[in-house]
């Protein structure tokens, strides 16, 4: 179970005979010169397994193992490889079928044959996991995640499929789940308006989703803090890095004092971005901190209102030289 990502976090109990695996501690020893240190060669040009010390023949057609320098190549051009593409692990099967190419000089008999062979050679179920997958990189590349997170996203979609966990719900509410929960494991969290965004799924599916695959399958997912998002929502506003220093030393200590007790962490951050940028004369309206964050212009006001009227507590005077720079809520 240590090898399968997202284990369940209850597996069930392996029923039937366990496989018999193979002996990996069997050494191959000549049989005349009984050496316990055999000297065993390998004549590839012969493919032969020869002693050594005696010459006696213990195997053949041994497999050649060292590089190839031929080309197999049909066109002009270097290609020494005797094997195909590497082996996708998310898909099923020995991947190892033959594809008819589609050329043929223009009769189109050819490509008539590639769609009846590719027809008789479909995996059942793979179609679809590859259209998902295909679903979860572009989402990934709308905002700008790495290549590491939608391959994380694609192996908990591939568990989801393999348990069959989430029958009924439609495959948008569960590439956003697992896109959402991808982007927590790898410490960059995304709000949910940002996944209903790229998904267009209500986000009360998603978080209906969200909370199944949490408590089946073994994650690393952490609570969402404020802090997390600050560094990402700063580089959207264009503001400083001295800003983003303020608006996160702010949130710290609005947590300490628990001025903004009850709201969700993308209001916090949004209403300390906010006062930061006023602190270092570089203001942001509410209507563009709204956009960036998602958070709506009210909610922003009111939270704002309450860090104003702590802000004795939570700002050193000293440091920003008087509060003559932020606005009155």
């Amino acid at each position: 179970m240590a090898n399968i990502p997202f284990p369940r976090l209850q597996p069930t109990t392996e029923q039937g005979p366990k496989a018999i695996l193979p002996d990996l501690n069997i050494r191959l020893v000549c049989p005349d010169c009984k050496n316990p240190v055999p000297n065993i060669i390998e004549e590839f040009a012969n493919g032969d397994l020869v002693c050594g010390d005696c010459g006696l023949v213990l195997g053949d057609r041994i497999i050649d193992t060292r590089s190839e320098w031929r080309t197999f190549a049909n066109d002009e051009g270097d290609d020494p490889s005797r094997v195909g593409a590497a082996a996708n692990p998310l898909l099923d099967g020995a991947q190892l079928d033959t594809v008819i190419s589609r050329r043929d000089g223009g009769s189109g008999m050819a490509r008539d044959l590639n769609k009846v062979h590719g027809r008789a050679n479909a995996v059942k179920g793979e179609k679809n996991l590859i259209q998902a997958y295909k679903e979860i990189a572009a989402m990934s590349d709308a905002i700008g995640l790495t290549k590491l997170i939608a391959d994380i996203a694609k192996q908990l979609y591939k568990r989801v499929e393999e348990e069959k966990l989430l029958r009924g719900k439609s495959t948008e509410s569960i590439i956003a789940a697992c896109i959402f929960i991808a982007c927590r494991q790898e410490n960059v969290p995304r709000t949910f308006k940002e996944i209903c965004a790229i998904t267009r799924v209500p986000k009360k599916e998603i978080g209906r989703c969200f909370k199944t695959l949490i408590r089946t399958f073994e994650t690393n997912v952490s609570t969402m803090a404020s802090e997390d998002l600050m560094s990402r929502f700063c580089s959207m506003l264009h503001l400083r890095m001295e800003v983003q220093k303020a608006a996160l030393d702010l949130t710290m200590k609005t947590k300490e004092h628990g001025t903004l007790a009850g709201k969700s962490p993308v209001s916090v951050a949004a209403a300390c971005i906010y006062m930061a940028s006023c602190l270092y004369q570089q203001p942001q309206s509410t209507r563009d901190v709204a956009q960036v964050t998602g958070v709506s212009e009210v909610t922003i006001k009111n939270s704002y209102k309450l860090l104003w009227t702590e802000r004795e507590k939570l700002l050193d005077e000293k440091k920003y030289g008087g509060f003559e720079n932020l606005p009155s809520p």
